[in-house]
């Protein structure tokens, strides 16, 4: 498979800029957690105004130049950029278990359980679910670093849905995060994504922001210049009985609202609804689609469905080419499990989603179309004007694991049915 030159992928550092307004000055300039120092070369920030994220840019720093001013010149060039430091809910969040679902990789684990720890929420528990463990380091880890402070439990089968659904079952809050273990939550995260419920009742899932905490390889940009998983810095609501004008495919085109590592739901709002389908998500034969099965189910039972970008996580994307071959099958495959999930877990929604499929098979070959150097169209979080051709190769990827999609569900849910776990 053809890539873009490694040369012209150079490493570039993440940093966070944080502005007292749209003018400055400056609060403060660092790298994202856990970077090295800034320097010369291509610096990715976040921009905040006030401590609340507003834009991210992108922009070269040279010899003896201030990253601060540069990065700053370069938001203040940007197009639309508008004050977003609108004041938060006077509300107080609700109390809420995080879920973090893991399989195997303690040392990453202890990462963002570090960053949980740190969240500036009044009222909140951790809990790792080890997800069909071959080894003991997980619950070694929890038990040894965490003792007191981190919840823990075995779930047997193999499946991030099934860990999630574990997580559900042992959560005890009004409320249910999850998030994954190859992130850094900001402090603030867990009061943003959760703070919403409290304001409104038919709320019924919150989605946040999902950053790059490093673009060093040549993988990790090609993504990222393509939109990475953010979805932009402007507040949406999704709401079932005003279904947005430009979305034609609503509910259906779940990836625009979120992902999987940054996501909350009313616990008795995802319990009435089944939770998550277990023949989904990774570590299944479907590959993904937990999360979008999920959104999709929210909002066809009538909630409402909030995306706030004040809610950030940094997730440390795959570093290889082979890593985002992977991804770029399992994104494909999940689609098109996810969608069969839906529709073999509640058929009623068979018409509105026939009506709408010539539109879906036109929008999925616009998703994973081959796109030329100068036509990529880079998402909220890319960066900048900046953009690499998206090879053939993931793209015909991309498709084919839509194609097994289907397969993959079924696959799986023979395999759950074989294990008496299927409801």
């Amino acid at each position: 498979m053809t890539y873009p030159s490694t040369a012209t992928l150079a490493s570039i550092a993440v940093a966070e800029l944080d502005l007292a307004g749209p003018d400055g000055p400056v609060l403060s300039l660092g790298p994202a957690p856990g970077g090295p120092p800034l320097g010369e070369g291509d610096i990715y920030a976040l921009v905040r105004i006030g401590g609340r994220p507003a834009a991210t840019v992108l922009a070269r720093v040279g010899a003896g130049e201030d990253p601060a001013e540069v990065l700053m010149a370069a938001f203040r060039a940007q197009k639309g950029r508008a004050d977003r430091t609108a004041a938060g809910e006077p509300h107080a969040p609700p109390r809420t278990t995080v879920v973090v679902g893991t399989r195997e990789r303690a040392g990453q684990l202890a990462r963002v359980l570090d960053s949980l720890l740190a969240q500036d929420h009044p009222d909140f528990r951790v809990l790792v679910v080890d997800n069909a463990p071959v080894t003991s380091a997980t619950r070694d880890l929890v038990a040894s670093r965490y003792p007191g402070r981190v919840d823990y439990v075995h779930e047997p089968r193999p499946g991030l849905a099934l860990a999630h659904n574990r997580g559900l079952t042992e959560a005890d809050g009004e409320v249910v995060a999850f998030t994954d273990d190859d992130v850094i939550a900001d402090p603030h995260w867990l009061t943003a994504l959760t703070t919403p419920f409290a304001a409104d009742p038919g709320l019924g899932c919150v989605t946040g922001l999902i950053l790059p905490a490093r673009l060093t390889t040549p993988a990790q940009i090609l993504l990222e210049s393509h939109g990475g998983f953010a979805k932009g810095f402007e507040p949406r609501l999704y709401d079932p009985a005003r279904p947005p004008a430009g979305e034609p495919l609503f509910p259906f085109t779940a990836g625009s609202f979120g992902s999987g590592a940054n996501m909350a739901f009313r616990a008795d709002a995802l319990r009435a609804v089944g939770g998550f389908d277990p023949a989904t998500g990774t570590g299944t034969p479907a590959r993904g689609g937990d999360d979008l099965y999920a959104f999709v189910r929210i909002l066809s039972a009538g909630h409402r469905l909030r995306y706030t970008p004040g809610a950030l996580v940094w997730h440390h994307h795959r570093e290889t080419w082979q890593d985002l071959e992977n991804q770029a099958y399992g994104y494909g495959a999940g689609l098109t499990a996810y969608l069969t999930a839906v529709l073999v877990r509640r058929p009623a929604l068979l018409p509105a989603l026939l009506a709408k499929l010539p539109r879906g098979l036109a929008h999925a070959r616009a998703i994973t179309a081959h796109r030329p150097d100068g036509e990529a169209e880079p998402g909220p979080g890319a960066h900048g004007a900046r953009s690499y051709p998206w090879p053939r190769g993931l793209s015909r990827l991309e498709r084919r694991g839509m194609l097994y999609g289907p397969l993959g569900y079924a696959k799986a849910r023979r395999r759950i049915a074989g294990d008496g776990g299927l409801a």
